[in-house]
């Protein structure tokens, strides 16, 4: 039976009249992977604050068992600038024995140089080198906020397979819903002040999500009917009411409150009839572009089509984000030029957003832009539905951008792309601190949208919702023209990778076979010395590849103290030598006849 880690009791938080979440209880066993799933602003980040002990909370209970080791990966971590990378990582403990390992694990997250001042660091990079100070201390219990941010495919797929192996118990908020779907068994919903528990991964909780929906409005509906017939009892009533008249007016107000449940619901389909691009939308003719000694795009031609939308998919530091930048105009290229179409209106959402003024409420930021979107035919959105369909309520509407979380401001700052109802959308990162629910009103928009798509994102899921079209950037400016989903992409790669290695293994045989072939005709005959070399060196090899193989995997382990680390590096290239040096003299007995 796993341990219990962590067990909280009614825990209620609340930032003065705004209740965030009310009496929710819920555990974490040893061994349990939790995904944390909630709106942007109704307290995901709060409550690991919480658990962390780096936020107070009104009322309730938090128990942990007692020795655990905590690692808690913040939103926005910071570190002190004057540290090198090597120093953020072991917080000045100076702990030799986890070296190895912390290179291992920054080179994984394409941080190199340990000896880097934060200060040189994009925050991006700051949130990489956070993450990996969790996985270098092998924490008991790991609470991760956003672990995927800030990380390409690569990287992504990489963690997924270190988090998913073994035993590790780990509560994460992500809104990376593959990432989801393959590291946890469990999702923890946040809505409504109230916490829910699904025992499956993302597609389960989507499932069963579902069904809780619709007994939760055939309940809300069954209570309006009730409702009716005791509000018109209270209302006729006399106030001086017996004991049975007064257990049935608490009934009322409890049913009230189940009345009055507001359930999502978004009626208004943004699907516009009256965004028109013509025939000619971009053609890159050629162009080049460098930074430096990074080789960006070279000689890159391609002809973009009427309604397409394309994914723009690579590691970091491929060139996507200077792609798009160099598309708007905002970048010169080095050689060529972006022909672009004369009816095209471009709608740019950018990874580092808009900047707000905390005095401004959020509806006078879209109306400042339009006071609504005309459809055609008619038919229009107003700038208040619009926020509303994105989850603004009426309510959050006329709040200071001030009070919104961070991932709030950034479904402001789409809200104001998207008023300005543009026909071609270049989205950079949108799924960045955006809540899942957004997501999928983000993908349900862009699958509607009668205009031009291209998205950057790391995201696959929302890749393969939204996009038919891949532009694949290798680095060094190269690209590849793939036409299909991210997924459709993956398996063709793999199928390719299969294949490669089929032939690789097909050519290795016929060399060994014509060798063969070359022996038959010309080996001469071993001397009874010769054979016993032969023998020797055959035991002598296989002995010494399992130590080089048994060395490697202890300098992989992250276990060794530093004089063994020692030892073994001195030791390995000299094994390498000598496995080289035996396998030659082997190779050349191998030619005779035995």
């Amino acid at each position: 039976m796993p341990q219990p880690c962590l067990d909280v009791q009614n825990l209620t938080k609340s930032f003065g009249a705004t209740v965030l979440f009310e009496n929710i209880s819920f555990s974490v066993a040893e061994g349990q992977k939790i995904g944390l799933i909630a709106k942007n602003g109704t307290g995901k980040t709060t409550l690991l604050s919480i658990l962390v002990g780096k936020e107070s909370y009104d009322s309730g209970n938090i128990i942990y068992r007692n020795g655990l080791r905590i690692g808690y990966l913040e939103q926005s971590p910071a570190f002190n600038p004057k540290d090198t990378v090597l120093d953020a990582c072991f917080n000045h403990e100076g702990n030799p024995d986890k070296v190895l390992k912390a290179k291992q694990i920054l080179t994984r997250l394409k941080i190199t140089d340990l000896n880097q001042p934060m200060s040189e660091l994009s925050g991006g990079q700051q949130k990489r080198v956070a993450l990996a100070n969790v996985l270098i201390t092998s924490p008991d219990f790991i609470i991760l906020d956003e672990p995927t941010n800030h990380l390409d495919i690569e990287m992504t797929e990489w963690l997924e397979g270190y988090l998913a192996r073994g035993n590790k118990t780990i509560l994460m908020v992500t809104h990376d819903r593959f990432f989801l779907d393959r590291v946890c068994s469990v999702i923890l919903e946040l809505e409504d002040q109230n916490v829910y528990q699904y025992k499956g991964n993302y597609e389960y909780f989507l499932e069963k999500r579902s069904h809780r929906i619709d007994v939760m409005k055939a309940n809300v509906a069954k209570a309006n009917n009730l409702y009716r017939t005791e509000l018109e009892w209270m209302r006729r009533m006399p106030q001086a009411r017996g004991h049975k008249a007064r257990y049935r007016e608490e009934a009322f107000y409890e049913l009230e409150k189940v009345a009055r449940q507001r359930i999502e619901d978004r009626q208004i389909k943004l699907k516009s009839k009256n965004v028109y691009i013509g025939s000619k939308i971009f053609e890159s003719q050629y162009v080049s572009k460098r930074w430096g000694d990074k080789v960006i795009l070279k000689d890159f031609y391609y002809n973009f089509s009427r309604y397409e939308k394309m994914g723009v998919v690579g590691n970091n530091g491929t060139g996507k984000s200077t792609f798009v930048k160099l598309l708007l105009g905002n970048v010169e290229p080095d050689e060529g030029r972006f022909d672009i179409g004369d009816t095209v209106k471009f709608g740019y959402f950018s990874q580092e957003g808009l900047v707000f003024r905390d005095d401004q409420k959020v509806i006078d930021i879209i109306t400042d832009i339009a006071d609504y979107i005309d459809f055609g035919g008619g038919k229009h959105i107003t700038a208040s539905q619009l926020l509303q369909h994105f989850l603004f309520t009426p309510e959050q509407q006329h709040n200071l951008v001030r009070k919104l979380s961070g991932g709030e401001k950034r479904k402001l700052y789409l809200c104001t792309v998207l008023m300005r109802n543009p026909n071609f959308l270049v989205l950079d990162e949108p799924t960045n601190d955006l809540d899942i629910q957004t997501l999928q009103i983000l993908e349900q928009y862009l699958e509607a949208f009668p205009g031009c798509v291209i998205v950057v994102s790391h995201d696959r899921y929302f890749m393969d919702k939204v996009v038919d079209h891949l532009l694949v950037f290798k680095g060094e400016g190269v690209v590849k023209d793939f036409p299909g989903n991210y997924t459709q992409y993956r398996e063709w790669m793999t199928l390719k990778e299969r294949e490669e290695r089929k032939e690789q293994t097909i050519n290795q045989e016929k060399q060994t076979a014509d060798r063969n072939s070359y022996r038959n005709e010309t080996k001469k005959k071993l001397s009874y010395k010769e054979k016993r070399e032969f023998e020797l060196l055959t035991n002598e090899i296989e002995s010494l590849e399992l130590e080089k193989k048994n060395i490697e995997e202890k300098l992989c382990s992250g276990t060794l103290s530093v004089e063994e680390i020692t030892r073994m590096s001195v030791r390995l290239p000299k094994l390498t030598d000598e496995i080289d040096e035996k396998s030659m003299r082997w190779l050349e007995l191998s030619e005779y006849d035995s």
